[in-house]
């Protein structure tokens, strides 16, 4: 069993933010399947059998910066070790329409994923993190930025980034995590 976990806020206010980029991607990876959400643990869910495995999609309904809370109780619940969890996040350091996978490692500063580290008692899970820095971001005033919508030609950015990493979630279903990682990390 797998948990793939977008990150984001919830309610109509932050929908279209940056910082919501984990919720929008797994929305998008999902559309094919036409899910009907249910509510467990402080978030929304949607199970899945993917290539004879069961995988369920959390989206944390929880502040981002408390998503560890809803992730552990999920991981707990179902007794899925922190490696088969792979987190969806949005990323500060990379540029906007680029990503990143990662086995593990450190927060990079993402309290999101710092909550999830306390809660789960390791930073040995999975994560694909997607470049949200553009032109106008100002370091000075990051929260803003990442809680500001994204404009009409980085949301086009956005979706057409988002096929590609459809496609690497789904190899990730059919490849060891280090031949993931090989594969789309050299990309540029």
């Amino acid at each position: 069993m797998k948990l793939i976990v977008g990150l984001g806020n919830p309610g109509a206010r932050y929908e279209k933010t940056r910082h919501n980029t984990g919720f929008m991607f797994i929305d998008t990876y999902l559309e094919k399947y036409h899910p009907v959400w249910k509510n467990k643990f402080n978030g929304k869910y949607y199970e899945l059998i993917k290539d004879n495995e069961k995988v369920i999609f959390i989206k944390p309904m929880s502040c981002m910066n408390l998503s560890g809370e809803v992730v552990g109780k999920f991981a707990n619940f179902y007794k899925v070790d922190p490696s088969d969890i792979l987190i969806v996040s949005d990323d500060l350091a990379q540029e906007l329409g680029r990503f990143r996978l990662r086995s593990r490692g450190s927060s990079g500063g993402h309290n999101g994923l710092k909550n999830i580290e306390e809660h789960l008692n390791s930073d040995n899970y999975k994560r694909l993190r997607i470049g949200i820095k553009g032109n106008t971001y100002d370091k000075n005033n990051t929260i803003d930025y990442v809680l500001g919508d994204f404009s009409k030609e980085e949301k086009e950015i956005l979706q057409n980034l988002f096929p590609l990493l459809s496609t690497v979630l789904d190899d990730y279903f059919n490849l060891d995590f280090n031949s993931l990682m090989g594969k789309y990390n050299r990309r540029k």
